[in-house]
């Protein structure tokens, strides 16, 4: 089977969303840095249109819970050759302490957005022959936690529907990836929690993060995981033996972290 040419960042018209938050930032600046034309959105104005003008880039706000928001983003953006979809909705803690419109938020933003957005942007690339989708994910999408129930559907789906797509669109030379961060420090749901991990438990930065995607996108990789190797291999081992992997997560005191992510991120639900 004939290798799929990849894409080159510079000049690309590259869409990001969830440019607002403190890793999309980040992702904004790589991306910037590889030349790439950048359409940024998110929802927070007063940070989206300072932060297109720092990158030389263009702003289109957005409000990703709005279903039809994705169309009227795609159409304002107009041909794209890159999509990076960052843009998520915090979704840990107890199911039943979520209201029913807070799980159809966290579904909206985390599964569906992106889905829709991929269908309607990757229907261009398939006729052009060119392009790439990068879906910035977690380990919570290989591995389960407990009380994550909600975060993990939306991040396990995620993967799966990332998985294959990119089967889908391999016969058009179209790519797609996957990034899987651990818990990000600086920046990002972990950072603004207030969290603290057991010792012996790291951390990767926003930085690790934009350069696994850069690195995703110029290499056409299926899946990159931006993680230390302790918590790289608990992910594995999720998928392996699930019931290990969870007891290993209890040993660690993964559920205490938990609680503390959900706490720290209720009011952005």
């Amino acid at each position: 089977m004939a290798k799929l040419s990849t894409v080159e960042l510079r000049g690309a018209k590259t869409l990001l969303t969830g440019a607002t938050g403190g890793i999309g930032r980040t992702l904004a600046r790589a991306l910037a840095a590889r030349g790439a034309d950048l359409v940024l959105t998110g929802r927070r104005v007063e940070l989206l249109e300072p932060l297109a003008a720092e990158v030389g880039g263009r702003a289109v706000p957005a409000d990703l819970t709005d279903r039809g928001a994705v169309e009227e983003l795609l159409a304002a953006a107009g041909e794209i050759d890159v999509v990076v979809a960052n843009a998520a909705l915090p979704a840990t803690g107890l199911l039943a302490d979520y209201s029913i419109d807070e799980v159809d938020r966290a579904l909206e933003v985390n599964l569906r957005a992106p889905a829709v957005m991929a269908k309607l942007v990757a229907s261009r690339m398939m006729t052009r022959r060119r392009g790439h989708l990068v879906f910035i994910s977690s380990l919570s999408g290989k591995t389960a936690s407990g009380q994550a129930s909600l975060y993990n559907a939306t991040k396990f789906g995620l993967r799966g529907f990332a998985l294959a797509l990119r089967e889908d669109l391999r016969p058009f030379n179209v790519g797609v990836s996957s990034v899987f961060p651990g818990y990000i420090s600086d920046a990002g749901m972990f950072a603004d929690s207030g969290a603290t991990l057991p010792f012996g438990v790291g951390t990767r930065t926003p930085d690790d993060v934009a350069r696994a995607t850069v690195r995703a996108i110029e290499r056409n990789l299926a899946e990159i995981d931006v993680a230390p190797f302790g918590l790289r291999l608990t992910a594995l081992l999720g998928g392996i033996a699930p019931g290990v992997a969870a007891a290993v997560q209890r040993r660690l005191g993964a559920e205490a972290i938990t609680e503390q992510l959900a706490e720290g991120q209720r009011a952005k639900r």
